[in-house]
């Protein structure tokens, strides 16, 4: 028996829900497959103004009837762009599930980008960008995206740049939206203790009318990863560093194994190797991450930490050592086991949200056709090989075939 069913309508948008009766909050959303990739260079940071200009007014709605609709029955509204993706969503008490699928069917598709709004909410974006650049550990992320991503669109910052984020106007988000929306390409997930004939009789009265919108759009590949070794003064007190490279895409077959190599190196554990090296050992640093984001035809495998300069070289070295016992010696079988079982209680924890669940379903269906479920995934993982991530951690975690990018603190 699945977990979820799934109905598509005429106009291509698939309804997915899974039906959980020990709860009485529902979320929903709509994800769509668009995000910042798919920008344009004079577009940078559209579909992230498109996120907020969402909840700025439609054809029959003003932005506090917007926000008040859920507030005011104790619900939430939300939303998020990433590089390939843009999510409305919202979570309420179920005899309010009605209330949030008619609301985020019409801030989705009959937004109006009211040009008072846009100045106003304009400003809004450009005082977001400026507490990011403030934050070091967030700023050097989104730089060593488009360091590794160099001259594509994988690399635009998703908050855009101060010159886009101030020429944009009501045409500018039609035209993005025109060009890249495709409702086959739309997913409403859901989960709630709500019976599936009622998710389909909401979906006819809400999305059927909804027209067919056929985006003949192609994403540009990015093919070809240049190491670059790039050091910067910034005001700051501590040494940031990011060091990775490209990695796997979404559907490869190595996409589970190096997770689970990236999650032994620096997840979020604080048994990681990375953690208990630098922090734990030495002190050098507060934090360090390992982490791996699968794209549609690529991936960032990157490694993010900061330290007092002094201990800079000596954090880098650890790491160095670090990848180098990944590559020349084969995981124990103790430890190898240990390393799947934290995985696997991992994945089921992230699971338990509803909310993570329900977005997890989109995604999954855009990115893959399919939703994994958990024993199906448990399986494939004690399926790995210490072998295999031994070949992958020698194929992957080279560091003299990374970028990095230091931050530096500006001399007295």
């Amino acid at each position: 028996m699945e977990e979820y069913d799934i109905y598509t309508l005429p106009n291509g948008i698939r309804v997915v829900h899974k039906q959980v009766t020990h709860t009485k909050i529902a979320h929903c959303g709509f994800t769509l497959d668009i995000g910042s990739r798919d920008e344009k260079p004079h577009q940078q940071g559209i579909a992230h103004f498109w996120e907020h200009m969402a909840f700025k007014g439609t054809k029959k709605r003003k932005s506090f009837h917007i926000l008040n609709r859920l507030e005011a029955v104790g619900g939430e509204l939300n939303a998020f762009t990433t590089k390939e993706k843009i999510s409305f969503h919202a979570s309420v008490l179920d005899n309010h599930y009605e209330k949030a699928f008619e609301l985020l069917t019409d801030i989705t598709f009959d937004s109006i980008f009211p040009e008072k709004q846009i100045e106003r909410e304009r400003n809004v974006i450009l005082e977001e960008m400026a507490m990011y650049y403030d934050s070091p550990e967030d700023s050097i992320q989104d730089e060593f995206d488009a360091i590794v991503f160099e001259n594509h669109s994988l690399g635009f910052n998703i908050l855009g740049t101060t010159e886009s984020v101030r020429s944009f106007h009501r045409d500018d988000f039609k035209k993005f939206i025109a060009e890249n929306l495709n409702t086959s390409r739309v997913i409403f997930s859901s989960i709630g203790n709500i019976p599936f004939s009622k998710i389909k009789k909401l979906a006819d009265k809400y999305l059927a009318p909804i027209p067919t919108y056929t985006s003949q759009r192609q994403r540009e590949p990015f093919l070809h990863f240049t190491p670059q070794q790039i050091t910067k003064t910034r005001a700051v007190t501590q040494a940031q560093c990011a060091l990775g490279r490209t990695s796997y895409p979404i559907n490869h077959s190595n996409r589970l194994p190096f997770y689970m190599l990236v999650n032994i190196l620096g997840g979020p554990g604080m048994n990681s190797r990375l953690n208990l090296a630098l922090r734990e050992k030495h002190g050098f640093v507060y934090s360090v991450e390992a982490s791996y984001s699968p794209f549609l035809e690529t991936g960032l495998m990157a490694i993010y930490f900061g330290t007092e300069p002094k201990q800079l070289q000596k954090s880098l070295s650890l790491i160095s050592k670090e990848l180098k016992l990944l590559r020349d010696k084969k995981m124990g079988t103790l430890q190898f086991h240990t390393a799947k079982e934290q995985l696997m209680g991992q994945l089921a924890m992230s699971e338990e949200s509803n909310l993570n669940f329900m977005l997890m379903m989109a995604k999954s269906l855009l990115d893959t056709e399919r939703i994994e479920s958990l024993p199906e995934i448990f399986s494939q993982i004690r399926t790995i090989t210490a072998e295999q991530l031994q070949d992958l951690a020698n194929e992957m975690l080279n560091e003299n075939e990374w970028s990095k990018l230091l931050y530096l603190p500006e001399e007295d």
